[in-house]
């Protein structure tokens, strides 16, 4: 049986610690399948299309990663792409509260299990908010981006 997770987010832009955690979770699964979740009530910054051809270029060597765009619940989209997994990056420890929280109701819902990834020291200042508020007043956010999505 195939070992497919899915690593759900908005990526706003997808940045380095994002791929971090692709590359921490690729030697454990045989698929993973970056879900690029749209929420209605979210103002993005970039299209989600854009977001999934920046994702697909740094990956475009790696047959074992997948990109979608998906609406709803990460479980629902989980059960769709018959994934048994969601993989889910932790910065600090507000993430893991927040998460685990989640990751029990998933597992609740669905039977999915969550697995967690810590971003090295290096990576755990980078998040999408910040490269938003910095993009927004001009400054220069592409030593934070994989090198194959400069935006």
């Amino acid at each position: 049986m195939k070992k497919i997770a899915i690593f759900p987010g908005s990526f706003d832009p997808f940045s380095k610690g994002h791929q971090h955690i692709v590359e921490k979770a690729l030697p454990l699964f045989d698929k993973i399948i970056i879900g690029i979740g749209i929420n209605t009530q979210k103002k993005y910054t970039y299209p989600a299309e854009d977001r999934a051809k920046l994702i697909n270029e740094v990956y475009k060597k790696n047959p074992k990663i997948e990109v979608k765009v998906f609406e709803g619940l990460t479980v629902d989209f989980a059960l769709e792409v018959e994934a048994s997994y969601i993989v889910r990056g932790l910065r600090s420890t507000e993430d893991f509260i927040y998460e685990q929280q989640v990751a029990e109701a998933n597992k609740t819902l669905t039977g999915i299990e969550t697995i967690f990834f810590c971003s090295d020291s290096d990576k755990k200042e980078i998040s999408s908010s910040l490269l938003r508020e910095l993009k927004s007043f001009g400054k220069d956010i592409s030593d934070y981006l994989p090198q194959q999505s400069k935006i």
